[in-house]
């Protein structure tokens, strides 16, 4: 079970430390999800292969890491035109 937990989680942990400067979280819930997926899989909690528990543990992981601010700096407006929290009542912002 480690092996196996180690090789999903090596790949998962590079892509962490790529994702220092994002402004949340998401890298970060999608390594953490694919290796409880891979957990849930080995300790027989889901009944599916490990290679799909990691697959949507990791999508989970994502999702939930998305809605998580990281720095709580105003970060302006993202590309889809949203205004980030941390901006509002700002000078230059709205309320």
């Amino acid at each position: 079970m480690k092996k196996k937990l180690l090789a999903a989680a090596a790949p998962l942990a590079a892509l962490t430390m790529t994702a220092a400067c994002a402004d949340n979280y998401a890298v970060e819930g999608a390594a953490a999800g694919a290796a409880a997926g891979v957990l849930a899989d080995e300790t027989g909690v889901v009944d599916t292969d490990t290679g799909t528990a990691a697959a949507v543990g990791a999508a989970v992981g994502a999702a939930a890491g998305y809605f998580i601010d990281k720095d709580d700096d105003c970060d302006g407006y993202d590309e889809d035109g949203d205004l980030d929290n941390d901006c509002r009542g700002l000078p230059g912002y709205p309320d």
